[in-house]
């Protein structure tokens, strides 16, 4: 690729001569992109476009590697239709990314790796402040479905504050989505899994997302430790179906917190709905949670007798986007 592809503004400053400059340098080696810039809002974002012709196999992790440390303009970086093969990283110094494929059925980043719950994510996203739209992530380690051992295998792990996936996928059978920390917003997502394949101790809202349960197992396994702890997971207006039995969730730690919503639920839920799992005799400390669930899996007359009845202000301060926006940080995201 020439010089001209790289598409410096005439309002760049010089510093981002020197980011277009040192993006450039691996042009020849790892990566096909280039920078572009604008307006919006009153900020000013740049972006990154990688195009889709002999692709590397470290594509994206390259365009990542090219933003400066402590960048505190966004930067979009621009994927185009295709399947990535690669592990992708954002560290914790490289806030304001945004990720955006062109749809969660055609832009696809995919790994295969397992056993190591910590070590085996295709996306591993640190930093604070980062927007992820229409990719999906997968770890195909037992992904589609085969004759593998079982093994824990992350497709995502998520552990900076303040980030957000919009019609995004993530894609696995054990473990598939570990929402670690920090406060997230899920919206028009889909998830698949079968054992524990949402868990963590993040403090998320997940809103008109498809759940799909690929084998028997349970959803959700929630990291709450404290009953101070702010976090816990929210499910609103979710969709959960599939072929196999299922819990909504096990206890991950003693104050382990899952709400769900306003949600359809196929008759695939388990009667009992939750599991005790290693808290057997400490069930008064976990928060499980249903309200105005329907489907034929929403019958609730023969769920566990510990399961939750919330009061009107805690269903309240669950189900308010203040739950994970209070300082309005997702209006502040350019989407």
């Amino acid at each position: 690729m020439d010089n001209q592809n790289i598409l410096v503004p005439p309002l760049q400053t010089v510093k981002l001569f020197f980011m277009a400059k040192w993006s450039f340098q691996y042009l020849d080696v790892l990566v096909i992109f280039f920078w572009n810039a604008k307006e919006k809002k009153g900020r000013r974002e740049f972006s990154i476009r990688i195009c889709q012709r002999k692709l590397p196999k470290i594509c994206i992790q390259s365009a990542i590697d090219s933003i400066p440390s402590d960048n505190k303009n966004w930067v979009c970086i621009h994927v185009r239709a295709g399947t990535y093969r690669e592990k992708v990283k954002i560290p914790y110094n490289k806030p304001y990314i945004i990720l955006r494929g062109e749809g969660k059925r055609r832009t696809k980043i995919v790994w295969d790796d397992h056993f190591s719950t910590a070590q085996s994510p295709t996306f591993v996203s640190l930093a604070d402040n980062i927007v992820v739209r229409s990719i999906t992530f997968v770890n195909s380690y037992n992904f589609p479905h085969d004759n593998n051992p079982r093994f824990p295998a992350v497709a995502a792990m998520i552990t900076g504050d303040k980030t957000a996936f919009y019609q995004c996928g993530f894609a696995g059978v054990q473990d598939t989505l570990w929402d670690e920390a920090g406060r997230h917003y899920f919206k028009r997502c889909t998830i698949q899994g079968a054992v524990d394949f949402i868990f963590g101790s993040g403090q998320s809202i997940y809103e008109g997302c498809s759940i799909q349960v690929l084998e028997g197992g349970f959803i959700t396994a929630q990291g709450r430790t404290n009953p101070s702890d702010a976090n816990g997971f929210v499910f609103k207006g979710c969709n959960v179906f599939g072929k196999s039995s299922v819990y909504l969730g096990r206890p991950w730690r003693g104050y382990s917190r899952v709400l769900f919503y306003k949600s359809n639920f196929s008759n695939i839920v388990d009667p009992e709905g939750w599991n005790a799992w290693n808290f057997v005799g400490h069930e008064n400390q976990i928060t499980f949670a249903e309200y105005g669930n329907f489907g034929p899996g929403a019958e609730i007359s023969k769920r566990v007798s510990w399961a939750n009845k919330l009061s009107p202000q805690s269903l309240e301060e669950l189900t308010s986007m203040s739950f994970i926006n209070a300082e309005n940080w997702i209006e502040k995201q350019p989407i």
